[in-house]
């Protein structure tokens, strides 16, 4: 039995359909609770349409409250928020708390601007990985990468496997 754990995820208009709703479908249906956090109240949009309204802010939203975050992709969701400082000590401070961090996609970009994978083995969505690379990280081409508290995949295509290993690490 989950013990109430809440899941925060990150995005803004741009971001990756099928990134952001399927790990929250799955996430609520585990039992868990899930924010979604973006740079204001406004309904955002993914890159094929699909809107959601966000649940806070990101200056609304406190570490504390939360059991790890997930990035969804899309190449101007991740480009957007990696320019927002807020978003990115979220990020850094989480992972100092050793807390759930994940991304996929092109949210590697995120990643780096956190300055937090530096040494760690992580994968992406292929067109970023000279990016993940050149920020210190030790890139391999796999569905799914854990390193401690950092959980990274490819592309909507390893969403199951991706889903897996995030409900299995969170339990």
């Amino acid at each position: 039995m989950i013990d109430f754990k809440k899941i925060a995820i990150i995005a803004t208009n741009g971001y990756e359909d099928l990134e952001l709703h399927y790990p929250r479908i799955r996430l609520i249906e585990a039992g868990f609770d899930v924010d979604i956090i973006s740079l204001d109240h406004n309904i955002i949009k993914g890159k094929y349409g699909y809107p959601i309204k966000p649940d806070l802010t990101i200056e609304e939203a406190k570490t504390e409250d939360y059991d790890g975050v997930i990035l969804p992709g899309g190449t101007l969701n991740p480009d957007y928020l990696r320019r927002n400082k807020t978003i990115l000590k979220f990020i850094e401070d989480l992972d100092k708390e050793k807390k759930m961090v994940s991304a996929i996609c092109h949210a590697g970009w995120v990643l780096i601007s956190a300055k937090i994978i530096k040494g760690r083995k992580v994968t992406s969505y292929f067109a970023i990985k000279d990016d993940i690379i050149n920020a210190g990280a030790l890139f391999e081409d796999s569905e799914v990468i854990i390193d401690n508290n950092l959980i990274t995949s490819r592309c909507p295509d390893d969403l199951p496997e991706y889903m897996k290993v995030v409900l299995a690490y969170l339990k």
